[in-house]
């Protein structure tokens, strides 16, 4: 998958709303604190949490999104693989075990 087709699925929408809420100074400190621990905003932790918690969209980071687009390009890969092999089986021809290539 090419670096273009990742990140334009990781952009973020256009955010044409506001929620707004009232925090102490010491929580606001808090929440700044694990935000940046996340690497993420302010305004994108908050976001990521309260989707979260309304069991939405699980809370990752820009990074981990990024890990979840390499690791599902693999999958399809992989799923695509399997169906040439049952395809090669299903059709009546067998597959030699030096055919087959395992990459760990």
């Amino acid at each position: 998958m090419d670096d273009a087709k990742i990140e334009a699925r990781l952009e973020p929408d256009r955010k044409g709303r506001m929620v707004h809420a009232r925090v102490s100074a010491d929580e606001y400190a808090a929440i700044e604190r694990a935000a940046k621990a996340a690497d993420m905003t302010v305004s994108g932790f908050f976001r990521s949490l309260i989707i979260e918690g309304a069991g939405a969209r699980p809370f990752l980071t820009e990074e981990e999104r990024l890990v979840m687009a390499l690791l599902l390009e693999d999958m399809r890969a992989i799923g695509v693989n399997l169906n040439q092999v049952a395809r090669a089986l299903n059709s009546g021809k067998g597959v030699h075990p030096s055919d087959v290539d395992i990459n760990l």
